[in-house]
């Protein structure tokens, strides 16, 4: 029997190495005589400057600060408590794995990766102790507390951090499904101008939750909606559904019911397709998975499979069809979708669709030939059964983008094209799983204790 055991955690930090961004600190300005050179550089240019560098990543904002004192004390701080300014956001910002089956939340660092620039940073994040990493929303990082069940949004790089009530209420109310907490997805919406929310649902019930920053109680949203793909976009949340060709709007609500738009209905049995929500060149695309009655003689089965493009209009709920992607690529997930410009990662194919097949964990699509060709094919490290050859690294930057679309994986540490399904004879990873999945807890409500107390004490009278 071939097993595969997790690196220790510590060990794992001894491999962990790249450039770190230190917490912003305050800064205070020195008293000299006179400044002179970049120092001097008059208050309105240097507004200038930082406004220029806010519409592109904070981080180079936060850097800008941390030259000298006086750029630092003429200019705002980057942490906004509230985490509603938008400019203030890490922006471009995903989440790398190192493949060494290690929790980010254990090791207490993430790997950030800017998909514009290419810049790499390793953030450590003592908040991530006793918590577990739900979702990303534009950077911003979504946290579930393993003992208490409360959610906390965090933000990587200034530290500034939004506590939000426990889900423990609601969730013996309307979830009742342990398995649903552990793998619950979450993204972060705007509530209003002073204030964020949060939208959590679930794999295993068709529940959607969600709670805006200073209310105590979480709010059922939504029943009944089994979703697909789930996109936040410009402060609101969208999905499209598992069984129907519904697009709906998730929050705010919509009144008198949540349906935003239709898919057309030319793709066959809705049930044999797959919808994809992804935000692209700043406007909501939908992809559309489907089976194409076209298929060259002697190609494989995997290359029925097309695609067709769409960019939603939200305010007017309509779909008009696109024929490129602009020298994007998409990576799309039940999980998560993403879009990168190709021509900044050399790496991934422009015009192409990245997704997964249940025996293929990489195909790409191309969106101008539609053409398909599976990729990793060489790196697999199992057969279904058993280890056949050690993991291939480096990983490729498409690894990275499609293992982040896959948060099940990505929250485990293991690289999706490597475990996207884990054989019996890895007894010591599964064991490994188990036990860190069994650190969440959730504590009975106090109500309901009294309630059980009640009951036994009767049924012992009764006897």
């Amino acid at each position: 029997m071939s097993s595969v055991a997790p690196a220790k955690t510590e060990t794992a930090r001894r491999k962990r190495r790249g450039p770190s961004l230190p917490p912003p600190s305050a800064c205070k300005r020195r008293r000299t005589p006179e400044v002179s050179g970049w120092a001097s550089l008059p208050t309105d240019i240097v507004h200038l400057v930082t406004n220029r560098l806010l519409a592109g990543d904070v981080v180079d904002y936060i850097v800008f600060r941390a030259v000298c004192s006086g750029w630092c004390a003429c200019t705002s701080d980057p942490r906004d408590p509230t985490l509603r300014k938008p400019d203030l956001l890490p922006r471009g910002w995903v989440a790398l794995c190192d493949g060494d089956g290690v929790r980010p939340d254990d090791a207490r660092e993430i790997t950030l990766f800017h998909t514009r620039t290419a810049s790499r940073i390793r953030v450590r994040l003592a908040e991530l102790r006793g918590h577990r990493i739900i979702g990303f929303t534009q950077g911003l990082v979504i946290l579930v507390n393993k003992r208490t069940v409360a959610v906390r949004v965090l933000h990587p790089f200034t530290r500034v951090a939004v506590d939000l009530p426990s889900l423990v209420p609601v969730f013996h109310d309307a979830v009742r499904n342990r398995n649903s907490i552990l793998d619950m997805h979450a993204a972060v919406c705007s509530a209003s101008a002073a204030s964020i929310a949060v939208v959590v649902w679930f794999p295993w019930t068709a529940v959607v939750l969600g709670v805006e920053a200073g209310r105590t109680t979480w709010e059922v949203l939504h029943r009944g909606l089994h979703l697909r793909s789930v996109l936040p976009f410009q402060g609101r949340l969208y999905a499209t559904m598992g069984d129907s060709r519904e697009i709906v709007q998730l929050y705010p609500r919509r009144s008198p019911h949540p349906v935003l738009a239709h898919v057309p209905n030319h793709f066959g049995d809705p049930r044999l397709c797959k919808f994809f929500l992804v935000e692209c060149r700043g406007q909501t695309l939908l992809a559309v998975y489907y089976y194409s009655a076209v298929q060259p003689r002697g190609a494989d089965p995997f290359q029925q499979i097309a695609y067709k493009l769409f960019a939603l209009d939200i305010d007017g709920g309509e779909l008009t069809p696109v024929n490129g992607l602009g020298g994007h690529a998409l990576f799309l997930n039940g999980d998560r979708c993403l879009s990168v410009l190709a021509r900044d990662l050399p790496s991934v194919s422009s015009d192409s669709i990245y997704f997964t097949l249940r025996c293929h964990p990489v195909v790409v699509h191309s969106a101008s030939t539609g053409f398909s060709e599976r990729l990793a094919m060489s790196c697999q490290i199992h057969d279904r059964k058993d280890r056949i050859r050690p993991s291939v690294r480096p990983f490729t930057i498409a690894d990275h983008l499609l293992t982040y679309c896959h948060d099940r994986e990505w929250t485990k540490g293991l690289m999706f094209h490597e475990y996207h399904s884990i054989p019996e004879s890895f007894e010591e990873l599964a064991k490994y799983i188990k036990a860190k999945d069994s650190e969440l807890r959730i504590p009975r409500v106090a109500g309901r204790n009294r309630v059980a107390t009640l009951r036994a004490t009767q049924s012992i009278i009764k006897v």
